[in-house]
C-alpha cells in the first residue's frame, strides 16, 4: 500500500465527463489498495473569468476580498469529484482550505504555504476515504482566504505530499511527460523517463510550463518525488527525483526556451562604481526583474553599455523607470527590443563535461545565428537570440547534443 497525492489542473476537470474521468482515475488507485489525496484546480477558464470579475468591480480591489472571489473555483471541482466519486461507491470528502488549515503568509495574491495540518486529513486516509482539497489557496494568520498565484495548485499538491509524507506525488496535465524540448516544434524530442529537481527547476524557470518552479522548489527541498503524467492517455509520464535515482546521467537532459523576454541596452554610461546600482535600483523599486546581464568592455576607461532582459510584459514599464533615473543615471541612449527569445541548454552532467557551452556556441554559429547575450550557472548555458531563429536554433542545439528520438 502507498500513500499518493494526485493533482489534477484546470483541462482535467473543465466538465463534468472530465471529472467522471478524474475520478476514474481516483477510484483505481483506491481499489488497489492505496491511500489517495486529491488536489484539485479549478474549471479551466473559471479563475480568468474571476479575476476580470474583480477587475471590472474596481480596478484596484482590496487584495482579501479578490482572494476571496479568485479561489471560488476549486469549492466547486472538489464537491463534484466527491459526488462523482460518491456515485461510483467510492468513500470520499472535500476539505477546503479553512477546514484543515492550510496555513499561508499573508502575502494575498502570492501567498506562500507555511504549514498543513493533516490530522482530520490522516484520519480520512486510514478510515479509506478518498481526501480530496483545493488547490491555489490557504489562510492567512489573520483568518483570511488567500491564494497562492498562478500554477498554485502545483505548489499545494507537492506541498502536501511533504506534509503527508506521500511515496510519490502524480501531477495529471495536458501534457504526458518532461520531453527533451518542445515536441510542438522539435519533432525529434523525447519524453524522459526521469529527470533531476535542479534540472526540471532550471527548464521550468528558462521557460517549460510542465510544472510551477515553486512546486519543483518545494520538492526538491522536501525530496517529494514528483511525476508528471497525461489526464487523457494511460501512458507513462515522466518522474522528478533526486540525482541519486538516476544511475546513468546525460550530459544535457533537454533544451529550453523563453519568449517572455525583452532586452535593453543602456549605452553610454560612465565606467564607473556606483552606475549599475544607478541602474538596477529604480528596477528593484519598481518590483521588476532582472535576468541577464552583460557589460560592455570600455575602450577608453570612461563608458561602456549595460544590457539586460526582463519579462517582456515589465518592458515598458522598465524603459519608464530608466527613463525617470536618466539624470541619475547618465546615460547617452536608451535601446530596448523585445523580438529576442532565451534558449538554454540544461543538464547536470555539465559539472563533469567540458565543451558544453562551446558545442552550443559553434553550432549556432553555423546556422548564422548571432548571439546577443550569454548567461550560465552550474547546470545550464543560456543565450539571447532573434526570436526569428527559435525553430532553428532550438532544432540544430536538439541534435548537435545528440537528444533527438532514434
Amino acid at each position: 500500500m502507498a500513500r499518493i497525492v494526485q493533482k489534477f489542473g484546470g483541462t482535467s476537470v473543465g466538465d463534468i465527463e472530465r471529472i467522471r474521468n478524474v475520478a476514474a482515475r481516483v477510484q483505481r488507485e483506491a481499489a488497489a489498495g492505496n491511500e489517495v489525496a486529491v488536489v484539485l484546480s479549478a474549471m479551466a477558464g473559471t479563475t480568468d473569468q474571476l479575476v476580470a470579475w474583480t477587475r471590472e468591480a474596481a480596478p484596484a480591489a482590496d487584495p482579501r476580498e479578490y482572494d476571496v472571489v479568485v479561489s471560488a473555483g476549486e469549492q466547486v471541482t472538489i464537491g463534484l469529484l466527491a459526488i462523482v466519486l460518491g456515485e461510483l461507491g467510492v468513500p470520499a470528502r472535500s476539505w477546503t482550505s479553512w477546514q484543515l488549515p492550510i496555513r499561508t503568509d499573508g502575502a494575498h495574491a502570492k501567498a506562500r504555504i507555511e504549514t498543513i495540518d493533516t490530522a482530520a486529513l490522516e484520519a480520512d486516509l486510514a478510515a479509506g476515504r478518498v481526501a480530496i482539497v483545493p488547490g491555489f489557496q490557504g489562510i492567512s494568520p489573520d483568518g483570511r482566504i488567500t491564494t497562492l498565484g498562478r500554477g498554485g495548485s502545483d505548489t499545494s499538491a507537492v506541498a502536501l505530499a511533504a506534509a503527508l509524507n506521500a511515496d510519490r506525488c502524480d501531477i495529471f496535465t495536458d501534457v504526458d511527460g518532461v520531453y527533451t524540448c518542445d515536441p510542438r516544434i522539435v519533432a525529434k524530442a523525447r519524453k524522459l523517463e526521469r529527470i533531476t529537481y535542479e534540472e526540471m527547476l532550471e527548464s521550468a524557470s528558462q521557460g517549460a510550463k510542465v510544472l510551477q518552479t515553486r512546486a519543483v522548489e518545494m520538492g526538491m527541498k522536501h525530496h517529494v518525488r514528483i511525476q508528471v503524467l497525461s489526464s487523457f492517455e494511460d501512458v507513462p509520464g515522466t518522474l522528478v527525483v533526486d540525482e541519486d535515482e538516476i544511475v546513468e546521467q546525460e550530459i544535457i537532459s533537454g533544451i529550453a526556451y523563453s519568449r517572455d523576454e525583452a532586452k535593453i541596452t543602456v549605452a553610454r554610461v560612465a565606467d564607473k562604481p556606483g552606475v549599475a546600482a544607478a541602474i538596477f535600483g529604480p528596477l528593484a523599486d519598481a518590483m521588476i526583474n532582472v535576468d541577464m546581464i552583460v557589460q560592455n568592455v570600455s575602450e577608453d576607461g570612461e563608458e561602456t553599455d549595460i544590457t539586460f532582459t526582463v519579462p517582456e510584459g515589465d518592458h515598458q514599464r522598465a524603459i519608464d523607470a530608466i527613463k525617470r533615473s536618466r539624470d541619475a543615471i547618465g546615460y547617452a541612449r536608451l535601446d530596448h527590443d523585445a523580438n529576442v527569445v532565451k534558449v538554454s541548454v540544461i543538464g547536470v552532467g555539465m559539472r563533469s563535461h567540458a565543451g558544453v557551452a562551446q558545442r552550443m556556441f559553434r553550432t549556432l554559429a553555423e546556422k548564422g545565428i548571432n548571439i546577443q547575450v550569454i548567461s550560465t550557472s552550474e547546470i545550464k548555458v543560456s543565450v539571447l537570440i532573434a526570436e526569428e531563429y527559435t525553430e532553428l536554433a532550438l532544432r540544430a542545439l536538439h541534435s548537435a547534443y545528440g537528444l533527438d528520438a532514434m
